[in-house]
């Protein structure tokens, strides 16, 4: 239900478009109840206001609240594309007057063409659609302001005639449908829980995108051999998590020192078998912390073929030792698609650092590549590395990332307490 709002303070209006919320039938609601919820938590720190209404939210906020605001619309799921609007009152003289506005500031920002576009869902609107954006569109022209293109102009300026009139620009500069590009998909929170092993490349990042765009909660889960691999291998690690959380609301990130494992691995597993039981006891832990965190499936971003311990016989070894479903969301992909994921979700510089994983540096001359489940089950059991599985798991450090933080620190607009410190996190529990 639209709050009472006190537009003299909330003077700047953004609208974002709910996509595929809107096809969820009777369980619309929910789904926009959870967006709602994260965009809440979001903008804890930012003087804003917002309602959802007839597949759009609407979100109100004050003049230095706006690079938050936008920051927001720009990260949280669910949101196809959003845009700043201007309202006008719901004649046609008030809404011409927006439009002029708004073409004027497009011609300054070097546009030469336009056309309106108008959408009329207040259907006691005396004027239909078309009559409303060729009214708007003629005081533009007669003014000399923008040339009219119908096919292909520099700038489409939209009118929405709902409970207000909106008027916005859409122009070539922007990505998206709807003003500009926001993240499609699902409100992360509506479809469970998963956990995610995150290394520091260029895959595992994207894996965990890709699974939030489909709504799903993810904790991360990070190994760790120091001094094998650098406190700056870490440190990536840190940033990408945070990265994440800014589209996931938060997340968790489990750092599990692995040094041990990894070393008695190395000392008593066959060499072509070593990253392949490395992954396997990585599986091993992964899923006492799904057990721990109620998580309702483990995430990797394995791709098919992409390097020896993925192809599809090793594969199949590493998901026989997974207790619940093992969720790839990158198989089918290659390199310069999952590449193109990361550039636009601001992890691939972070991923190219120069700091190896523990992977790499332990990678045998020559993997096996078709391996068998039985063989794998009998070198783990003559591995005897139970015990100091164990002993990573309970040493285990846990840091929390959100959203809400990032806004806090960078754009808040009332008094903030940050609740995990700073750039780190806090290790959770402090």
């Amino acid at each position: 239900m639209k709050e009472a709002i006190d537009k003299s303070v909330y003077s700047r209006i953004y609208i974002g478009k709910l996509g595929e919320l809107t096809l969820k039938g009777s369980n619309e609601h929910f789904f926009e109840w959870q967006l709602m919820t994260n965009m809440r938590l979001a903008l804890e720190g930012v003087e804003a206001r917002l309602y959802t209404r007839s597949g759009r939210l609407y979100v109100y906020c004050t003049p230095d609240s706006c690079p938050g605001v936008e920051y927001a619309l720009s990260h949280i799921l669910g949101i196809t594309g959003w845009a700043q609007v201007s309202a006008a009152q719901k004649d046609i003289a008030s809404i011409a007057e927006a439009v002029t506005a708004v073409a004027r500031q497009e011609a300054g920002k070097g546009a030469k063409s336009f056309k309106v576009e108008a959408k009329r869902e207040d259907k006691s609107f005396p004027l239909n659609s078309y009559e409303i954006a060729s009214q708007s569109a003629g005081p533009v022209f007669d003014a000399g302001i923008l040339a009219v293109d119908v096919h292909n102009p520099d700038v489409v300026i939209r009118v929405e005639v709902r409970d207000e009139c909106y008027v916005y620009a859409e122009s070539r500069r922007n990505e998206g449908r709807y003003g500009v590009s926001g993240n499609r998909g699902l409100p992360v929170g509506v479809s469970g829980k998963g956990l995610l092993l995150l290394s520091g490349g260029i895959d595992s990042p994207v894996a965990g995108y890709r699974m939030m765009r489909r709504g799903m909660k993810v904790e991360c889960a990070y190994f760790h051999s120091y001094p094998y691999t650098s406190k700056e291998a870490e440190d990536k690690v840190h940033t990408l998590a945070k990265t994440i959380a800014d589209y996931g609301v938060d997340t968790h990130l489990n750092v599990i020192p692995f040094t041990d494992v990894q070393m008695r691995i190395k000392a008593a597993s066959p060499k072509e078998y070593t990253t392949l039981m490395l992954r396997v006891c990585m599986m091993k832990v992964a899923n006492m912390l799904a057990d721990r965190i109620s998580a309702d499936c483990i995430i990797t971003g394995e791709s098919l073929g992409q390097v020896a311990s993925q192809t599809a016989a090793n594969l199949a070894v590493t998901e026989s030792f997974a207790e619940r479903p093992l969720y790839r969301p990158l198989i089918g992909l290659d390199k310069e698609e999952i590449t193109e994921t990361a550039r636009a979700i601001g992890t691939f510089e972070t991923s190219i650092l120069p700091y190896e994983d523990c992977c790499v540096l332990f990678t045998p001359r020559h993997p096996v590549l078709k391996a068998k489940i039985a063989d794998a089950q009998d070198i783990y059991r003559r591995l005897e590395i139970d015990e100091l599985i164990q002993q990573a798991f309970d040493e285990r450090k846990i840091f929390r990332y959100s959203l809400r933080d990032t806004l806090g620190s960078r754009f808040a607009t009332r008094p903030f307490v940050p609740q995990d410190g700073e750039c780190r996190g806090r290790l959770h529990g402090e």
